[in-house]
């Protein structure tokens, strides 16, 4: 990524708004708030067996969030990787177009809730590690 600005430089943990009283607690999101982008898709996974993602998207900077359980997302821009546990419904992360990103370790009660900025297009999205590492180095060129 010479010369680049490190995607995985972007990528913030945002603690979203909790309202507790004796009923419970509310959470929320709102586009350009709490999340820095209009939010237009939003798609959550639950009973997962197996790990998801495994892709990057060219356009689309998204929020993930555990809503329910545990589970752990890694990161990896080209260069440099990461990886956090998300365990709070009210704690989501920010992850930036141009990253891949694979989920795993899913607890059984787990539910991913994903805020995203684009509507799906499975065309815009670099399916395998070969690809997005050749979109990276047709980038930097």
């Amino acid at each position: 990524m010479s010369g680049l600005r490190s995607a995985l430089q972007e990528v913030r943990w945002i603690d979203l708004p909790s309202v507790d009283d004796p009923r419970g607690t509310l959470t929320a999101a709102e586009s350009q708030l709490d999340v820095p982008f209009d939010i237009q898709r939003v798609f959550f996974m639950h009973h997962v067996t197996a790990s998801r993602g495994g892709h990057a998207h060219r356009d689309t900077d998204q929020v993930v969030i555990a809503v329910a359980g545990r589970f752990k997302v890694e990161l990896f821009d080209g260069e440099d990787s990461a990886s956090y546990v998300l365990d709070r419904p009210n704690r989501g992360l920010y992850v930036p177009r141009m990253v891949l990103v694979d989920l795993d370790r899913f607890s059984p009660d787990a539910v991913c809730l994903v805020l995203a900025s684009t509507h799906y297009d499975m065309s815009r999205s670099l399916r395998t590690r070969a690809d997005f590492l050749q979109a990276i180095s047709e980038a930097d060129s």
